[in-house]
């Protein structure tokens, strides 16, 4: 056995790798192995995620020999001097000749689909939320384990997960037809949903391939439907008919059924012209969505220790990438000046201190009200940043606004002062808001002048 040594995107350590060290290590760009000087072909590997996890490195044979890597756990599953126990096994054994990375590649090729799932979310989605964490198991149980989860992960091929796909954008699920019958296995299906999920299953079997399971990923040349969920944004017309619903659901009420309902026998008149006001804080959710572009998940977990008004921004603990912060433009202050306090969360909900769940339901009865049934509230944020871009402000300035995570993306932006982007985020507010009340709308009156 011959000990491959450090590569360029390796460092070694000049003492015993230890807690401390592995501990102190930041993510860079690019992955890279801190090695211990004390037992040579055991590291710690750090991805650009920041996820950490120990590794032996080895050859079997002479230099020519290819380089072989053993994941031996993640460091928050494993300790250091664990994971160095394990290294020293497996080095012991490549020193007789052993391959205990071809081994293991052998034995998983053995692996089911289901299985192989499993897997992945126990050691593959360290770099994960646990909001995308949840809608990844959502998949992997409604679709990718009922259709492929019996099949050898060996034996999954290119056609396979093309017919996975179809399957799914059609609604079939693998279950008995009594199951079906009794409504107890009702699959949405369709396009947007076959995309994403086949997107997800590549996910996957390239975990796979990475722990050399597999040698090639069987997604790889499955030509996806169109993912076109980011597209729908709002009319001028759309967002005046969105503000007369809120402004008639904070003040007069929407009738108690949606203008769809139908008469039932024995309800009088007066109780199907039964209107009904919505919470104020469902209102003010919707209108900061509107006015920051933030996220829906982003908005309903928003605490009042995170707003700073005197400086004009939310100071998010945590969002879909991390901490960050949100200029908060002039509508967005007026909506949480004029919001009373009631708890901790600034979108109250039934529990004091817990942050509200979701506003599916009102948002359901103000989009019908509105006639904009085919709306989610996630287009607002996109109609935020359709609005800015189209107005001249530049796709810099918008991407800042919106907080997009890409670190190359990040320090393109890095030149921007705080006072460009507080009048682009005004304005796009601004703008939104005078739609919403039937005024001019400021960027084409700016547009015409």
């Amino acid at each position: 056995m011959c000990y491959p040594g450090a590569t360029r995107r390796g460092y070694m350590t000049n003492t015993r790798l230890t807690k401390k060290i592995v501990d102190r290590l930041e993510p860079k760009a690019s992955e890279y192995v801190i090695w211990c000087a004390s037992l040579p072909g055991f590291g710690c590997r750090v991805r650009s995620t920041g996820a950490k996890s120990f590794i032996a490195q080895y050859r079997v044979g002479g230099r020519n020999s290819p380089v072989r890597k053993v994941t031996l756990g993640t460091t928050k599953k494993v300790t250091v001097e664990e994971a160095r126990e394990a290294a020293k096994n497996v080095l012991a054994r490549a020193r007789l000749g052993e391959d205990v990375a071809a081994e293991r590649s052998k034995q998983r090729q053995e692996l089911t689909v289901a299985q192989l799932c499993d897997e992945y979310l126990e050691n593959g989605c360290e770099h994960k939320k646990p909001s995308t964490l949840a809608t990844d198991k959502g998949r992997i149980n409604r679709h990718i384990k009922p259709l492929l989860g019996g099949k050898l992960i060996s034996h999954v091929t290119l056609p396979d997960v093309r017919r996975f796909m179809f399957d799914v954008a059609k609604g079939k699920t693998a279950v008995d037809e009594k199951t079906r019958k009794h409504g107890r296995a009702i699959v949405r299906g369709g396009k947007g949903t076959a995309t994403r999920t086949t997107r997800l299953l590549g996910g996957i079997f390239s975990y796979a391939v990475s722990q050399g399971y597999i040698e090639t990923n069987p997604r790889r040349g499955v030509r996806l439907y169109a993912d076109k969920s980011g597209e729908r944004f709002l009319s001028s017309d759309e967002l005046l008919r969105l503000g007369d619903a809120l402004r008639q659901a904070e003040s007069v009420g929407l009738p108690w059924r949606g203008s769809k309902a139908k008469k039932k026998q024995g309800q009088s008149g007066q109780e199907q012209q039964r209107r009904q006001c919505l919470s104020p804080y469902v209102i003010a959710a919707i209108r900061l969505i509107l006015f920051t572009g933030c996220r829906v998940g982003e908005i309903l977990n928003l605490q009042w220790s995170e707003i700073d008004l005197e400086n004009g921004f939310l100071n998010l603990k945590d969002s879909k990438t991390g901490a960050k912060r949100i200029l908060l433009s002039v509508p967005a202050v007026e909506v949480l000046q004029n919001l009373p306090r009631s708890g901790s969360f600034v979108i109250a909900g039934a529990t004091p201190d817990k942050p509200r769940s979701d506003i599916k339901r009102p948002w359901r009865r103000i989009v019908e009200f509105a006639k904009l049934e085919d709306l989610r509230l996630h287009d607002l944020r996109h109609t935020y940043a359709s609005v800015g871009a189209a107005s001249g402000f530049g796709l810099p300035v918008i991407g800042k606004l919106l907080g997009h995570s890409s670190p190359t993306t990040t320090a393109r932006y890095s030149h921007f002062a705080d006072d460009p982007l507080h009048r682009a985020s005004t304005a796009i507010a601004q703008s939104i808001a005078s739609s919403m009340d039937g005024r001019e709308d400021l960027m084409q009156s700016k547009r015409a002048s």
